[in-house]
């Protein structure tokens, strides 16, 4: 497999697809030394099975195992830190990490838990977990979805899973953006396997799962990114950390240079949804350095909402983000908001909280409408 060749595989037998690709791909081949220490990033953002389209299927880190214990590789470990608000081990359990690390003997970390290390990223000083640097070849195993800050999130951004809390919420006060392209330059990603069976092409944590049983790999992830845009209808420019990491030397964004085989055709072309939603919704709120679990648990709450056909008469903007910490204002969402006039406590405050307080507030204030917005 060349820099830029994307394979991709279609099917429902994941487990088989996934040993599949690995083959063609010869993933053994590129790892060479049988000794060498594996590590293998999934993305397990909250305790959410993978069906609902947010976390990485069971399945495919099982044909993953398989093949690698099959070409003589036993030294694995799986690494993940859930997003700030979730813990890393429910998510272990629920989406059924546990039972299978232990049947295939591979050693399970959870990066909360982890010492952080500084590391030099191309210039920016970002704290990483150890973990992903006690690995001799990394294996990113990204869902394919989307999320309401960045557009989409695949092979780049999965590895923020491998920070501190700490620094993921400062990544936030960043713009997230700029952080996440030097970070490629932190954490080595030698190969990439991209769990593209059902992931929600709007919300980071899932809920709206789109099915497409595929899953595809890649050794650039700069170039797996801009695929991921192609495909999910969002031009490169529109996600910014992609074009960032490219001219940080993380890759190439240049697809009309990319060779996509397909190793087999799909049984049907899914349509894809109104993706651009979610950024219609996003202007409900004024967004200042949020973390992303409370501000994804914000956009579904409007969502719901919308669909209710409630939004149309809401009277203010929502504040959310670290940055009104010590500040006043109307209405807020999340401890950083606590000294507004109207705020829900949490940090974060889970979707259901945050659509019965918006839901709340408008059946009082509905009717003052605001002047000047």
């Amino acid at each position: 497999m060349e820099k830029n060749e994307i394979l991709v595989i279609y099917g429902t037998d994941y487990i088989s697809m996934t040993k599949e690709i690995l083959e063609e791909a010869d993933l053994a081949g590129r790892i060479g030394d049988r000794k060498k220490r594996i590590g293998i990033k999934p993305n397990l953002v909250a305790a959410v099975p993978a069906s609902e389209g947010a976390t990485t299927h069971p399945e495919v880190l099982e044909g993953l195992f398989q093949y690698l214990q099959e070409h003589g590789f036993q030294d694995l470990t799986v690494m993940e830190g859930s997003w700030v608000g979730d813990r890393t081990s429910a998510a272990f359990k629920v989406c059924g990490y546990n039972e299978l690390t232990r049947k295939y003997g591979v050693k399970l970390i959870d990066g909360q838990k982890e010492r952080a290390v500084k590391k030099d990223c191309a210039g920016m000083e970002i704290s990483i977990c150890k973990c992903a640097f006690d690995v001799d070849f990394m294996i990113n195993v990204p869902v394919m979805k989307g999320h309401c800050q960045t557009r989409v999130t695949c092979a780049l951004k999965n590895l923020k899973g491998l920070l501190p809390n700490s620094e993921k919420r400062r990544f936030h006060t960043m713009g997230l953006h700029k952080p996440i392209a030097h970070l490629s330059r932190g954490i080595r990603q030698d190969f990439i396997l991209v769990d593209s069976i059902c992931g929600d092409p709007s919300f980071e944590e899932g809920g709206n799962p789109m099915v497409m049983n595929r899953i595809f790999a890649a050794l650039d992830p700069v170039l797996c990114d801009s695929y991921v845009c192609k495909l999910l209808q969002y031009r490169t420019d529109e996600v910014p950390y992609i074009g960032m990491a490219e001219k940080l030397g993380s890759g190439s964004t240049d697809l009309s240079k990319a060779i996509v085989r397909e190793l087999n055709l799909p049984d049907r072309q899914d349509v894809l949804p109104d993706i651009r939603r979610v950024m219609r919704l996003a202007e409900m709120a004024e967004d200042v350095d949020s973390c992303s679990a409370c501000y994804g648990y914000l956009i579904p709450a409007l969502d719901q909402l919308d669909r209710e056909g409630l939004l149309k008469d809401f009277p203010e903007k929502i504040c959310i983000g670290q940055g009104y910490k010590g500040k006043t204002g109307k209405l807020g969402i999340g401890n950083c908001t606590k000294d507004f006039e109207h705020s829900l406590k949490g940090c974060p405050p889970v979707e259901t909280a945050i659509y019965d307080f918006l839901k709340e507030y408008l059946e009082t204030h509905g009717g003052q409408a605001q002047t000047g917005r």
